[in-house]
């Protein structure tokens, strides 16, 4: 018998039980944490513009050179 097979039995014979919440609780669980995951995000954006003045003088990446090649 494979692997999986010998899973499917294994769950077959334990039994029914219980979630800890009702099924649709586990979605709402899921939409909260990637929403403040994507707030997260969303607060980090355009950081590196409002910094350029910090980072370098003429390619605002830190190197100090310009962004085109022989400039």
């Amino acid at each position: 018998m494979s692997l999986p097979l010998t899973y499917l039995a294994a769950a077959a014979e334990a039994g029914h039980h219980e979630l800890p919440m009702p099924s649709f609780m586990f979605g709402v669980i899921a939409l909260i944490v990637f929403a403040a995951l994507g707030t997260v995000v969303w607060s980090y954006r355009d950081v590196a513009n409002r910094h350029s003045q910090v980072s370098g003088s003429r390619g605002g990446d830190g190197s100090g050179h310009g962004g085109a090649h022989g400039a």
